[in-house]
């Protein structure tokens, strides 16, 4: 592994990836809308690649980083609690009362002058993780955390120039699938 061979980024899953039976959870800032909007994007052109219907894909948005693994937290609990309301009193309505098999967090955080981006960073990362592993729905990371905004707009497929870099949402919203339909 070296030199020209080398291949930066997620390498494609090695089982086809059916997202249709999904319903996938995107809760993102409205902080750095600019790279964000075009983030979240990306999640959702990816998440319908893999045949996640449009309809099945909700998408909430919180003032900023650290809102989201609460925010996160209660969306993906609503639903858990609404889906065992639903069963136990028989309702056929189905997409709505569903839960959510994966989700994904999405936020922008550009270092600044002061120690604010170490803290938020730190608390949003956790956060995220404890989503994860108290609600048993695997929760992606989506959150660039960047020194610069030149560097979180390429990492967003908007740099400026010739290069605009790599939308990193579409891994997100194939890591969303692939995490959903993770078994034995």
């Amino acid at each position: 592994m070296g030199g020209d061979d080398f291949h930066k980024g997620v390498k494609e899953p090695s089982t086809r990836l059916d997202g249709s039976g999904l319903r996938i959870l995107i809760v993102h800032t409205r902080w750095n809308s600019e790279i964000v909007d075009p983030l979240v994007e990306g999640s959702i052109s990816a998440l319908v690649k893999y045949g996640v219907k449009r309809e099945n894909i909700v998408v909430r948005d919180v003032p900023g980083a650290f809102e989201l693994p609460s925010a996160a937290h209660r969306l993906i609990r609503q639903s858990q609690h609404n889906q065992s309301q639903n069963l136990l009193i028989g309702s056929s309505q189905v997409s709505n009362i569903l839960p959510f098999d994966a989700a994904i967090c999405v936020g922008v955080l550009i270092k600044g002058s002061t120690m604010h981006f170490e803290y938020i960073a730190d608390a949003t990362t956790n956060g995220i993780m404890r989503v994860g592993l108290d609600t048993g729905v695997p929760v992606v990371f989506g959150v660039l955390t960047c020194l610069t905004e030149e560097q979180a707009m390429q990492r967003a497929g908007i740099g400026k120039g010739d290069d605009k870099g790599h939308n990193h949402g579409t891994d997100w919203g194939s890591a969303a699938v692939e995490m959903a339909l993770l078994s034995l």
